[in-house]
């Protein structure tokens, strides 16, 4: 009876669990710039990683107290948020953007949980305030470096609101959809005006 036991839930997470892919993506940090990386907490812990990097300072994303185990080198900045959309993300994009661009001891790293929602949005208001880019561009870069990034309704409606705060106008709308209230990006082409749906 407990050899068939294991046998199903080996089958159930074979079948139904997350893909090696995206696992191993959880586990790792993604290179936004050449000295910015975004990640879940796995990464953060790691501390080969964090060497191997040359990561100076490390930017908390999350609600969780986390006990780092790298040497007294590293700084950490907490930003004690929550993966809600009612969660005022706002507050912290000039803080955490100015933090990241004032870091010229090393590189940064940005995370959160999974690196999927906290951490990808503050980094895009990073590259907004101090890479001159849209929140379209910055949001391209996002998913090209980490495809599954996907940011709550709430920080996208904080996020369009900082861009136009930088830049008097925003390249992304919020509309619905079957799926949900999801951000539209609007790409500006000479040609035409596509409409590209982050889903």
């Amino acid at each position: 009876m407990v050899k068939w036991c294991s046998i199903l839930l080996l089958f159930l997470f074979i079948c139904c669990g997350p893909t090696w892919s995206e696992y191993g993506d959880n586990m790792t940090a993604s290179q936004i710039t050449s000295c910015l990386y975004v990640s879940g907490l796995d990464a953060a812990l790691n501390h080969m990683l964090i060497s191997n990097r040359n990561i100076t300072l490390i930017i908390n994303a999350s609600d969780l107290q986390v006990s780092y185990p790298h040497p007294g080198n590293v700084e950490i900045l907490h930003v004690p948020i929550e993966d809600r959309p009612h969660q005022p993300l706002a507050p912290y994009l000039d803080t955490v953007a100015d933090k990241i661009h004032n870091n010229q001891s090393g590189s940064t790293l940005v995370h959160c949980t999974q690196g999927r929602s906290r951490s990808p949005a503050l980094v895009m208001a990073y590259l907004m305030k101090y890479e001159n880019m849209r929140l379209c561009q910055a949001c391209d870069v996002m998913i090209d470096k980490r495809p599954f990034v996907r940011p709550n309704a709430g920080f996208w409606r904080q996020l369009i609101d900082y861009e136009i705060k930088l830049f008097g106008r925003n390249t992304v709308r919020m509309v619905k959809t079957p799926s949900g209230v999801l951000p539209e990006v609007q790409h500006h082409n000479p040609d035409t005006d596509a409409y590209c749906l982050n889903t």
